[in-house]
């Protein structure tokens, strides 16, 4: 029995978390042996009580100073190594913690869909101290400064332009980077055609914890809209009791949707989406062709997503002074705009090389045997 051990960071649910569990479901479908996957969120395994105050902070953070975190990201996360302010990775007790845990579970590969954990394992093995083949997943649309580069056997990125950097920047070997796009669980099925042709059905997203700009737009919708809208709220319970008391004829809110089976049924009614730019929904957005608007960011990561697809044209930025309604309809009822979006999406999925989970396999079947050595 050969084990595969994948490390997102945080207990809250995030893309880290959705695309560990994604390729999970996939590797326990289709691998002809038997194989055990088993998550493990490296921050809480080093301490816990931390790891809930962290979280707490960080969603503090982006509410109440989403300006400062921004520039913390790029100064800290998105830089490069040499002009990083504050290197966690080179803490000496996040590796004796590494190490301790690798020894505990034994694992024949890693698969690392966080950059902190990538960067420890990465520190790790170019010092000689393990030799267990270790795969990232990169779950947005770029690489920041903290992933690990050297030592990881397989990258696995989005898109042509993420290959050319770990390649031109990092100087890694294009035979260890794959373009598998951000993997989603294999539930959400491929595009579907049959949506209703009536009245045009509109899903708005803030996640899985409801955040972003929602409210604004959607005080914007009138009882006579063309449009109806699902929203979904994800554990926000404030923000789902309070669309609820509107009782808009229009707006259905919809609590925390926890299978992606159920998620695929909903993506199938619906004609687009309003959502943010994180990198789980939109690759699932992407998958089912289904035109992508952006209502607002947060700040860091989904702000540099958010330049990224819109250069790729894969997006439309929402404008908050302009009426909701009218944006979606300049897209959505103009079918030559819609096609061209459309034409883009399966442009941009076609150039995937591989799938993430045959990567994965692959590489577990040409493992060597755990080999931990002390610091």
């Amino acid at each position: 029995m050969k084990k595969i051990l994948f490390l997102p960071l945080f207990q809250m649910p995030s893309g880290h978390h959705q695309v560990a569990d994604a390729l999970m479901s996939s590797i326990e479908q289709c691998s002809d042996e038997q194989v055990v996957c088993k998550k493990i969120d490296f921050l809480s395994y080093w301490n816990k009580p931390l790891e809930k105050v962290i979280s707490t902070t960080y969603l503090k953070w982006i509410h109440m100073m989403p300006k400062t975190y921004d520039w913390i990201y790029h100064h800290v996360m998105y830089s490069p190594a040499k002009k990083r302010l504050m290197p966690p990775h080179q803490l000496l007790m996040f590796e004796h913690k590494m190490l301790r845990m690798l020894k505990e579970e034994k694992p024949n590969v890693i698969v690392c869909t966080h950059c902190f954990p990538s960067s420890i394992i990465s520190r790790l093995k170019r010092r000689g101290l393990i030799h267990i083949p270790v795969v990232n997943v990169y779950t947005d649309f770029f690489i920041n400064g903290i992933w690990g580069k050297r030592g990881i056997d397989y990258h696995l990125v989005s898109d042509l332009s993420m290959k050319k950097e770990l390649i031109n920047t990092h100087q890694i070997n294009s035979k260890q980077i794959f373009i598998t796009g951000i993997p989603v669980n294999e539930d959400i099925r491929a595009y579907f055609s049959g949506r209703p042709a009536l009245k045009k059905h509109i899903l708005i997203s803030g996640g899985s914890i409801g955040l972003g700009k929602i409210k604004g737009f959607l005080k914007q919708i009138k009882p006579d809209s063309n449009y109806r809208y699902t929203v979904l709220c994800g554990k926000n319970q404030k923000l789902y009791k309070e669309l609820s008391s509107w009782n808009h004829p229009n707006i259905q809110p919809r609590g925390y949707i926890s299978t992606r089976s159920e998620m695929n049924h909903l993506y199938e009614q619906v004609d687009a989406i309003v959502t943010k730019p994180g990198g789980i929904t939109v690759s699932e957005a992407l998958k089912k062709r289904l035109p992508i608007f952006v209502h607002s960011a947060l700040p860091g990561q989904e702000q540099i997503n958010l330049q990224k697809l819109i250069s790729e044209k894969l997006i439309i930025q929402l404008n908050e002074e302009m009426p909701l309604e009218d944006q979606i309809a300049s897209v959505l009822e103009n079918e030559p705009e819609v096609k061209g979006i459309l034409n883009k999406m399966s442009y941009f999925e076609n150039h995937q090389e591989k799938s993430a989970y045959e990567v994965v396999l692959n590489l577990l079947n040409e493992t060597p045997m755990l080999k931990v050595q002390p610091v």
